[in-house]
């Protein structure tokens, strides 16, 4: 309904191997960077250091795992490979690996190109489709009678006109698309409909064509085509010829675009037919705020038009005011539209106009279906319209998100999260295990650099948890010990063991979880690294995200 876990075709989301973060490495580390990080990492789990079979054996899984990684990263072909495609790149996973002699770029072409052959052999599978409904209300009986005295009265509310309208995609290829649409409209009590279908040719990444034959009021025949000149300008060209009882009506719409500036673009529209005019167009948009100013000459009507669109960054929220202005009459419109979620948007807006009234229009968008209601409050320009046309979807909207769509998201959120840790169940489970036994083959270590600290008041890890922030934020103060159903791991030890000579620690800004004596306890969400330290017998304390590089000790974590 309103999240997006219903795409049966996205493949499971898995835990996938990060080399770089097992290493402690940047991903751009040099040859000898990565040679350094491995060394001291062998040294620190190295098997012939444990007398113990069993410490010996986990020692030995992970010894080998530093190797493999070692053996990734240090290969520049094995890198490259895995660089784009992971580990899953390793295993060769249906693709034939290059020959040695080619280079990490060639590597990377030749996966993109097997990418591309499988983005289209997936292209000719979908359908695409894409549809429009629309419902006009006529609900002026609401207001007309407004102020009149009655003691019973109901007003009536009537659909004026409705239309729909759906289209196909068939992909024949990755440069030829077939669409099949069609429309269905009624005004008043009279309808009709049309069935099209259309054929589009791309040419290159500059230049597409298409034909389109329809039927409906009478045959007709469109060609279009769209050609890039440069990368600041380009122009589309839609031709016409409708084929009607009183005979043959040809059509052309010229449309000229160029970029005038970083921000700023300009459009020139002609338009012959039924109905000419000459419209020229400035867009300026930016990441915050969109302005259009444009000027229409020609038949039936002349118009002057601008607006202007703010952008908030909560759920992609665009608050929009505009003023129109010619020989119809005028109008002034103000709306606001704002993402229920990743593929549905829904928006408000009310238009006063004279002579047209005031209208109130909705929208719903979910992926490529779009549900617009006009509604019509007044023929006349009433304040009482306007204000209830203004209030009355804010409320609504307020209402329906706070008991239904807040509510909806949180409880799909818990589902997803829920199905994720299902689907690596068996992963997390052995990557814990695997944490527990890095922990218990560090302790020698940890006792080695503790003392090593301690002796010379450098640096020593007093809590560190790793986690959900809720999680972190109720055991941070606490030297309680944590469950295996928290969303929070105690990662002290692996973290001193990290420590280096000079009493310092240093973190890439890739996830934690893959770290040595690290694993994600809370699949799904966001994690974050607590650390609270002692440098120099001084208390530090610092809070950062999971993919955040980090440097200590530092002065900006000192606790006064």
């Amino acid at each position: 309904m309103f999240d997006e876990n219903d795409d049966s075709n996205d493949e499971p989301k898995t835990i996938d191997d990060d080399y770089y973060a097992f290493l402690n490495v940047a991903k751009q580390a040099s040859p000898d960077e990565i040679t350094r990080a491995y060394k001291s990492m062998s040294k620190r789990l190295h098997p012939d250091k444990h007398l113990d079979p069993d410490h010996k054996k986990e020692a030995d899984i992970m010894f080998n795992k530093a190797k493999k990684a070692y053996d990734v990263l240090i290969d520049p072909h094995l890198r490259a490979i895995y660089d784009t495609v992971g580990t899953k790149g390793l295993e060769t996973d249906g693709w034939v690996l290059m020959e040695k002699r080619k280079s990490p770029q060639e590597i990377r072409e030749e996966y993109e190109r097997l990418l591309r052959e499988k983005e289209e052999r997936l292209l000719q599978q979908r359908t695409n489709p894409k549809g429009n409904i629309s419902v006009q209300i006529n609900a002026t009986d609401l207001f007309d009678h407004y102020n009149e005295w009655q003691a019973i009265y109901y007003p009536t509310i009537e659909v004026s006109s409705m239309s729909i309208s759906q289209s196909i995609d068939a992909p024949l290829t990755i440069n030829d698309t077939l669409t099949l649409s069609g429309s269905l409209s009624s005004h008043n009590g009279t309808g009709q409909g049309t069935v099209a279908t259309a054929l589009r040719h791309v040419v290159s990444a500059k230049t597409w064509c298409e034909v389109e034959l329809a039927a409906g009021q009478g045959p007709i025949i469109a060609l279009k085509g769209f050609r890039n000149f440069t990368k600041k300008m380009h122009s589309n060209c839609h031709l016409l010829l409708h084929f009607s009882p009183v005979g043959v009506r040809p059509g052309l719409q010229w449309v000229v675009s160029r970029h005038l500036d970083k921000h700023l673009i300009g459009y020139l529209t002609l338009k012959t037919g039924m109905q000419s005019s000459i419209n020229t167009m400035v867009a300026w948009d930016h990441q915050k705020a969109r302005i259009l100013c444009s000027i229409q000459l020609g038949f039936p009507h002349c118009f002057v038009t601008g607006s202007y669109s703010h952008k908030l960054e909560q759920n992609d929220t665009k608050l929009k005011v505009a003023v129109k202005a010619g020989t119809f009459g005028a109008v002034f419109e103000y709306g606001c539209e704002t993402r229920l979620s990743k593929h549905s948007i829904i928006g408000a807006s009310i238009s006063i106009g004279v002579p047209s009234g005031v209208s109130l229009r909705l929208r719903l968008s979910r992926a490529n279906q779009s549900y617009n209601f006009p509604i019509l409050l007044s023929d006349d320009v009433l304040p009482n319209a306007i204000f209830y046309g203004t209030v009355a979807p804010l409320l609504s909207f307020y209402c329906l998100q706070t008991f239904i769509i807040n509510p909806y998201n949180r409880r799909e959120s818990a589902k997803e999260k829920e199905r994720v840790r299902k689907q690596n169940r068996s992963k997390i489970v052995e990557r814990r295990k695997e944490a527990e036994a890095v922990i218990t083959l560090m302790r020698e270590l940890y006792a080695r650099i503790m003392d090593r600290e301690t002796e010379k008041k450098g640096l020593i890890i007093d809590r560190a948890l790793y986690g959900s922030e809720s999680a972190i934020d109720r055991f941070k103060d606490n030297e309680e010990t944590l469950s295996l159903d928290e969303e929070a791991f105690d990662v002290v030890l692996p973290l001193q063991c990290l420590v280096n000579n000079d009493s310092t620690l240093t973190l890439t800004d890739a996830s934690k979880a893959q770290l040595p004596g690290f694993y994600d306890p809370c699949m799904g969400e966001d994690k974050k690294l607590y650390i609270r330290y002692k440098y120099n017998e001084r208390i530090h304390q610092i809070l950062i995200d999971d993919s955040q590089a980090l440097h200590i000790p530092a002065k900006v974590h000192l606790i006064d």
